[in-house]
C-alpha cells in the first residue's frame, strides 16, 4: 500500500490558490454523542448513544505575504463571514487517490503578524466549517 508524503496540497480559498503560502492543514471531523439510554435499556447493557451532528474545522499555517491576491488580501476582507475553501492531497486533477474536499469555512479569527525576530511571518488558524463537507473522487 502506497503512503502518501505531502509535498503538493492544494489549498484554494475564496477561488485564490494560496498553496504557495501554506505549511500545515488539517482537516477535522467529529460528532456530537448523544445519549439514548432509557430505564429498560440501561440495566442489562449500560449507557446508549447515538452520534450526533458532525462539528467540522480547517486548522491551517500560513506564510504572511501582503502582495496584491494572495494572503493577507484574500483572508483579512472575509473576516466575519464564511467563505468556500477546497483542499486536495496534490494539486492534480480530482480522482479516487486525489479527492477534494470542498466546504464552507467561517472565517472568524486572522492573525495579520505573528513572528519572531529572524523569523517568516507566519499566521496560525482554525475555522469552523459551517455544514458538511463535500469530498469529490
Amino acid at each position: 500500500m502506497a503512503r502518501l508524503v505531502l509535498t503538493d496540497a492544494s489549498i484554494v480559498i475564496n477561488s485564490i490558490n494560496l498553496s504557495d503560502f501554506v505549511s500545515s492543514v488539517t482537516l477535522s471531523t467529529s460528532e456530537d454523542v448523544i445519549e439514548t439510554s432509557a430505564f429498560s435499556s440501561t440495566i442489562a447493557s449500560g449507557r446508549t448513544r447515538v452520534a450526533g451532528l458532525q462539528d467540522n474545522t480547517v486548522t491551517l499555517e500560513f506564510y504572511q505575504d501582503f502582495a496584491t491576491s494572495l494572503v493577507e488580501q484574500t483572508i483579512y476582507p472575509l473576516i466575519g463571514s464564511a467563505t468556500t475553501v477546497v483542499v486536495k492531497p496534490t494539486s492534480a486533477a480530482v480522482s479516487a487517490t486525489n479527492p477534494s474536499f470542498t466546504f464552507s469555512a467561517v472565517i472568524v479569527d486572522w492573525q495579520s503578524l505573528s513572528g519572531s525576530v529572524g523569523e517568516l511571518a507566519t499566521a496560525s488558524v482554525t475555522w469552523p466549517i459551517s455544514g458538511s463537507i463535500t469530498k469529490a473522487v
